[in-house]
């Protein structure tokens, strides 16, 4: 998977011409504030059997905040999770999940295909842990599926965070959105479950 990072920073047009920099500088800034306007993340299309196979973790859960925060120079947003059911792996009742991007005082970073949540809202989350003892996703966007309920309907659906960002498909070389929409929750979880089957076969 190729995932490359934008960041923009937001500086106050009022400060920036109180700067006095030399006119080399004032011209590099404007090219690197033009550049992070462009998206340039690229996400490599993931079956659900090579997402399951992927993800040490499986969850449902339901997000509960969010914070931000500077770590190894990068602007990090953490987003609390109160596990519901746990499909795979092994995790504790809540987790932390860390992503790429954020605003912390005057500077923002974003980053294009990282998942945000809200507090309230309802997922599946395919994780894997990371060395700082939380959880990051699988493949961003591709890892992350919300939960909804119409509302002339009883049953879940699940939708997938691509069926609105296009991947790269290797076999057709081409950007599509193409990712799971609307899917009876029943019906995901029994695919994910046939998933895992397939992978247990190929590593017994």
């Amino acid at each position: 998977m190729i995932r490359l990072k934008t960041c923009k920073t937001e500086t106050s047009l009022r400060s920036a011409r109180n700067l006095r920099v030399a006119p080399t500088l004032a011209l590099l800034l404007a090219i690197l504030l033009g550049a992070a306007a462009t998206p340039a993340t690229t996400l490599l299309r993931m079956s659900l059997e090579t997402l399951s196979r992927a993800a040490a973790v499986i969850v449902r859960a339901q997000c509960l905040e969010n914070s931000t925060g500077w770590e190894g120079g990068e602007i990090w947003t953490f987003t609390s999770f109160d596990v519901q059911e746990v499909w795979s792996g092994s995790a504790p009742n809540k987790i932390t999940v860390r992503l790429l991007g954020g605003r912390v005082a005057d500077v923002t970073s974003t980053v294009s295909g990282v998942p945000r949540f809200r507090p309230g809202e309802e997922v599946v989350l395919f994780l894997e842990p990371t060395p700082r003892g939380d959880f990051s996703i699988v493949s961003w966007q591709q890892g992350a599926f919300r939960i909804r309920r119409a509302p002339h309907l009883a049953e879940e659906t699940a939708t997938q965070d691509t069926a609105a960002f296009a991947t790269f498909d290797p076999t057709t070389r081409q950007f599509q959105t193409a990712g799971i929409r609307n899917l009876p929750l029943g019906a995901f979880r029994a695919q994910v479950a046939a998933a895992l089957r397939a992978r247990a076969t190929r590593n017994p």
